[in-house]
């Protein structure tokens, strides 16, 4: 069974991701997917982090590469997915995963980064993460009118069905999801399949997360 699909038409939708991350890259530098190749081919010789980046294109068919101003940040989204996947994308191909709201981003970006923290045995540390807010106004399959339906998809401690899903929208053309938050109540996020629907991104601050004995906070710097 599919979801239903809903129109949204959505801004300042948040995003955080770590600092250390750079926000400009060689998606930035050109004005069409078509010199793509040959600049890869020109830098990569020399430049590791290019050579890393024409690696992991083969991820996305070359109809769905963006370049321009930001085009760095949304391509790292699809083409370097978590170990172990999320919520609606596994280890082969990443997403773009949003909060509606600065509050709904900060729930579930300190759960996800407290569990990876937790596995590794760290308890007590420091992140600064930047904001990023994006726009989008394309059509989404929808997980909010009925949540009770897709209780499998949206359990707390496992992704295994939410993948599922997340792979045969995505094989059925989805431009992804929208869905109630599992880490804060009465919050809703997305998560796009698609790199050309992740619309007018921009930097839009930067945020501490701490972490004392595994309990995490965040304070915006």
């Amino acid at each position: 069974m599919m979801p239903p699909e809903t129109r949204i038409r959505w801004t300042r939708t948040c995003r955080l991701v770590p600092s250390r991350y750079p926000t400009v890259g060689v998606f930035d530098r050109v004005a069409s997917p078509d010199d793509l190749p040959e600049l890869f081919e020109l830098e990569g010789w020399t430049n590791d982090r290019v050579s890393a980046e024409a690696g992991l294109l083969h991820l996305l068919p070359t109809d769905e590469w963006v370049t321009g101003p930001m085009a760095s940040v949304v391509m790292a989204a699809f083409c370097h997915p978590a170990p172990r996947g999320a919520r609606f994308s596994d280890e082969t191909r990443g997403a773009w995963y949003a909060g509606r709201s600065i509050e709904t981003a900060l729930a579930e970006s300190l759960h996800r980064r407290t569990e990876e923290l937790l596995e590794i045995g760290v308890t007590d540390t420091r992140v600064e993460m930047r904001l990023y807010h994006a726009d989008f106004n394309a059509t989404f399959h929808d997980l909010r009118e009925s949540p009770d339906q897709w209780e499998d998809v949206l359990a707390p401690d496992s992704h295994m069905a939410g993948q599922e899903l997340g792979a045969r929208l995505l094989e059925a053309g989805s431009n992804g999801i929208v869905y109630p938050s599992v880490r804060q109540r009465g919050g809703t996020c997305l998560a796009c399949f698609r790199p050309k629907e992740v619309l007018n991104l921009r930097v839009a601050g930067h945020y501490a997360y701490t972490w004392r004995d595994g309990r995490p906070s965040s304070s915006r710097l």
